[in-house]
């Protein structure tokens, strides 16, 4: 039963980063660090404390960034870049394209504050086409753990794995309710099993998608929630089992709608088992300053939303 899904704390899921890049560099000498003048937001500080020498701080010069780290994988390096997630994509998109995910470079590129979440500091820094941008590029995997040990494992994960990868995450204290041994990159977590419908969440709303879940089946609904952390390369298997079974679905994500997770989810419903499929996510918009809750309330990124669409998605199967 998802009600019995506890969460253990609450912790910002850029500290599950910070904890998972300190420990990954002390078994692999090849991990390196840079930053744009960000460190104390990405939470580094341990890793500049260890490793000063593998440690590169660049300043306010993203492109410059991605540059540097492209080059040091020539080297067998294994650079990761930091900074907002704005800056770490709108920002520097055309780098990335060409000296990144063209060559297939070894280039981890790790983005904090993501979403609406981000709170206080506005539309300017609140990236919500981030994931749309990122998976279309070719090569490029894709990750949006959803809690701190997720991010964690996620964080050491993707240091073993050869080839350019974007990690999304975000700013807020948020309950912790994985553990690091059950992420397996490019493979979606079951959360619950269900006949009714399907909700398919990454970041932080998969833990509104069990919130709202533990709703549904107090009212009788059989749900299935499913995390897909990896939106690149799609656990395309575990989507189609799940909607054969449900014949309906929703996705939540703390994204825009268009080129998101709800995309990816979509087309695989499309052309293998079409189904009624709801979208909980932001509509083609900005986003605008306030407190995470504030945000996640105005922008329908919250629990009682998910319920209200999954209902409506299962009146629609129903139709």
């Amino acid at each position: 039963m998802l009600k019995d899904i506890q969460p253990t704390g609450k912790k910002d899921t850029r500290s599950g980063f910070g904890d998972g890049i300190v420990e990954v560099a002390r078994t692999n000498e090849n991990v390196v660090a840079l930053t744009a003048d960000l460190a104390g937001s990405l939470k580094l500080q341990q890793f500049m404390k260890e490793f000063p020498e593998r440690f590169v701080q660049v300043g306010i010069a993203e492109a410059n960034m991605i540059g540097i780290a492209a080059g040091m994988t020539i080297g067998g390096k294994i650079p990761f870049t930091t900074t907002f997630a704005n800056f770490s994509t709108g920002r520097v998109y055309d780098q990335i394209r060409q000296s990144v995910a063209y060559s297939g470079k070894n280039v981890k590129i790790c983005a904090s504050h993501a979403g609406v979440t981000l709170g206080e500091d506005g539309a300017t820094h609140q990236i919500l086409e981030d994931i749309g941008m990122m998976k279309m590029l070719p090569g490029m995997t894709v990750v949006v753990p959803c809690d701190y040990a997720q991010t964690k494992a996620a964080t050491i994960a993707i240091a073993a794995y050869d080839g350019p990868v974007y990690l999304r995450f975000g700013r807020p204290a948020w309950p912790i309710f994985t553990k690091e041994e059950d992420f397996v990159l490019g493979k979606a977590q079951v959360f619950s099993e269900g006949t009714d419908v399907s909700i398919f969440a990454c970041g932080h709303m998969v833990w509104q998608a069990i919130q709202a879940g533990v709703q549904l089946e107090e009212k009788g609904i059989s749900v299935e929630v499913i995390n897909i952390h990896t939106i690149k390369p799609l656990d395309e298997e575990a989507i189609i089992n799940s909607i054969r079974k449900t014949g309906c679905a929703v996705t939540a994500e703390e994204h825009n709608i268009i080129g998101g997770l709800g995309d990816a989810v979509g087309q695989v419903a499309s052309k293998n088992f079409p189904i009624p499929i709801e979208y909980v996510g932001t509509n083609d918009t900005f986003g605008e300053s306030g407190t995470p809750d504030q945000l996640l309330k105005k922008y329908g990124l919250t629990p009682e939303h998910i319920v209200e669409a999954a209902e409506k998605a299962i009146a629609r199967k129903k139709k």
